[in-house]
């Protein structure tokens, strides 16, 4: 994940870490052979124009750009959607800790801290969850040192999170039967599991929800047709700047469709996706603050890249 700050304009022209650009350089190419074809037999292929002008893209290009904006718009929504449920999840952790630590005196200081190292150990394990394979330009990254990141209980399910969240119920509810716990501590601390609960719920439907398969196709075959007939159609108005104009054009349908398709993934590990590692390296910091315990040092950054 880029984590960057505002680049000046120029700098912005020539970026390529992050840039969809790097992916879509083959489909580039071949369509730039396909515009030099164009040029050379002026449009035509066995003597025929193909396209004698530019009027059908007219058409083709606004339902293209129809499709786009929704399909890209769709895509963003589980993107913001998914960082508000990240989000929501810090805010919780917090509350939920602070509650632990701060009423319930009948609990030993060191039963409250453990169940806060719970709570951390939720979030490494519903990041692994959407996450299995922790990857960013081929290189491994390791997860945090702490040993609330590696937890019996997750290896051992195949949802990890809810897991750990039934295994802090049970321990509250033990804690309850013993008279250490009143009913209103009760109350709360169940209302934060429900709302923990809620969270890796919301992340796990992002996760198995992908773009309909039959729209996608649409678009995709929408895009590199329109991209491909493109040249024959600009040949005649535009003449020799025909390569130059319609890769431009392709690039920006091309990157579009790359764009949406990455964000429609905001758990994955493209440099796009969300900066997991660092939202959860933040829970456990400021939870293991709040214990008065040694922090992990925060996920550093190198070229506007989160690294660890």
């Amino acid at each position: 994940m880029i984590i960057r700050n505002h680049e000046n304009w120029l700098r912005m022209l020539f970026v390529w870490k992050g840039s969809v650009l790097r992916t879509i350089i083959p489909q580039l190419a071949l369509l730039l052979l396909v515009a030099l074809f164009a040029l050379f037999t002026d449009g035509a292929i066995f003597g025929e124009k193909i396209l004698p002008d530019t009027t059908p893209f007219t058409l083709i290009g606004l339902t293209l750009a129809i499709f786009l904006a929704f399909r890209n718009n769709a895509s963003y929504q589980c993107y913001v959607e998914a960082r508000a449920l990240w989000g929501e999840a810090l805010v919780v952790s917090r509350a939920f800790a602070s509650h632990l630590l701060c009423f319930a005196p009948a609990v030993s200081h060191e039963d409250r801290a453990e169940l806060v190292k719970r709570i951390i150990a939720f979030a490494h394990a519903l990041k692994s969850q959407l996450r299995p394979v922790s990857m960013l330009d081929g290189a491994p990254r390791a997860d945090s040192t702490h040993a609330a990141a590696s937890d019996p209980i997750a290896t051992a399910k195949a949802y990890p999170a809810a897991a750990i969240l039934h295994e802090m119920r049970q321990r509250i509810a033990a804690l309850t039967t013993a008279g250490d716990v009143r009913d209103t501590s009760l109350y709360v601390w169940n209302q934060h599991i429900d709302e923990l609960h809620a969270v890796a719920g919301g992340c796990e439907r992002i996760a198995s929800t992908p773009m309909p398969f039959p729209y996608a196709v649409l678009v995709h075959r929408t895009v590199y047709t329109y991209c491909l007939l493109l040249p024959f159609g600009l040949v005649n108005s535009v003449g020799i700047f025909t390569p130059l104009i319609s890769v431009f054009l392709s690039y920006t349908l091309l990157a579009l469709e790359a764009i949406a398709a990455e964000m429609a993934q905001p758990f994955g590990t493209t440099q796009n996706s969300l900066a997991l590692d660092s939202i959860v390296r933040h829970i456990e910091r400021t939870l293991l603050e709040m214990c008065g315990a040694p922090l992990p040092p925060p996920i550093p950054t190198r070229d506007g890249y989160e690294l660890t």
